[in-house]
């Protein structure tokens, strides 16, 4: 005979298992098939921004580099396609697949919303730069449209990424691509610093590591075997060719050197004014958003104010605060010549 108390209990125990595995929304079940969706969906966006950056670097998408960048078989790629090309995406063209206006439309909210979180991620974190791509890569397929709004109200509409790249208008709108490679740059030539590549990302931490970031200015040595070797403020280095083609720059005008001293708050002397006219490239997360917060931006008159005892931090005028900032980061903050009114109102 069964004893009513175990039966009772294997009934409870059965239940128990039940409930945490068909429970709607919080069942393992339903949380499955969840991710299991959620994978999937993430798998087609990727697949449309693949095809959509290789369309835009002039090379031609196929079913092997697809399964090669989403790291699946060709076979699941060929499914992935066919569901996009099910639902509007994607057509068959002659030497690939090609998106339709849809696709593209979706692909560039991609891009869209990828390099935005880059921006928030380098202005307003401190996640280190090596990891903002990996990080936004997840986030392009958390964040909805009008969360990616939102966001981009809170960055002032930035135009550019970090890395240098435009950021997608809301209409889908791109300027052209800045196409000259540091490798490509002529000898005697002086080039600056537009954008550095963030993939593969050994690469761009090894272009971070030894100082390279946007707005840096460099004199164009000599090519030879070994690379392109480049001067910039009384430092030779020579970076191997593979290396310089993941570096963009436009070249400055004759007569432009990278030698020549860039004026820095820390050049004033107290009593002195002056206007600023950027922040370093190299002031990040937390430290320049609290620059932003105190008025630290374009056009922004300063006056060097005292010196503390030690001689750092030192006081500055600004928007009639007085604001103690250490040497570092007054380095971080560039500046232009004021003129007589401007001179008046930053040294009061």
């Amino acid at each position: 005979m069964v004893d009513p108390a175990l039966a009772l209990a294997v009934f409870a125990a059965l239940t128990l298992v039940a409930v945490a595995l068909l429970w709607p929304k919080l069942g393992l079940v339903p949380r499955l098939r969840r991710m299991s969706h959620l994978s999937e969906r993430v798998l087609l966006e990727d697949a449309l921004k693949h095809i959509y950056m290789r369309e835009r670097m002039g090379g031609e998408p196929s079913l092997e580099s697809l399964a090669g960048r989403l790291e699946v078989s060709v076979g699941r790629a060929a499914a992935l396609l066919a569901r996009l090309g099910e639902s509007g995406m994607v057509r068959n063209g002659p030497t690939g697949p090609e998106l339709t206006d849809s696709g593209r439309s979706s692909a560039l909210r991609l891009v869209r919303t990828h390099r935005l979180w880059e921006r928030y991620l380098a202005d307003r974190t401190g996640v280190p730069a090596g990891e903002w791509h990996e990080e936004a890569e997840r986030m392009e397929h958390a964040l909805t449209e009008e969360e990616a709004e939102r966001l981009a109200a809170r960055l002032g509409h930035p135009a550019w990424d970090p890395h240098g790249d435009p950021i997608p208008t809301p209409g889908g709108e791109l300027p052209a691509v800045r196409s000259l490679s540091l490798a490509g740059a002529e000898a005697g030539s002086t080039v600056e610093v537009v954008h550095l590549e963030d993939e593969p990302r050994e690469l761009y931490e090894a272009l971070r590591s030894d100082g390279f970031d946007l707005g840096m200015r460099l004199d164009v040595v000599e090519h030879s075997a070994e690379g392109v070797r480049v001067r910039t403020r009384g430092r030779e280095r020579t970076l191997d060719n593979v290396v310089a083609r993941n570096v963009t720059v436009r070249v400055l005008p004759a007569g432009t050197s990278a030698t020549g001293p860039v004026r820095t708050l820390a050049d004033l002397a107290p009593g002195e004014s002056a206007v600023v006219t950027e922040l370093s490239p190299a002031c990040r997360g937390t430290q320049r958003r609290r620059l932003l917060d105190l008025g630290v931006v374009k056009g922004t008159r300063i006056g060097a104010a005292f010196r503390s005892a030690a001689g750092d931090p030192v006081a500055y005028r600004i928007r009639g605060a007085v604001v103690a900032l250490r040497r570092e980061q007054a380095e971080w903050i560039r500046i232009g010549e004021a003129s007589e009114d401007d001179a008046t109102e930053g040294a009061a």
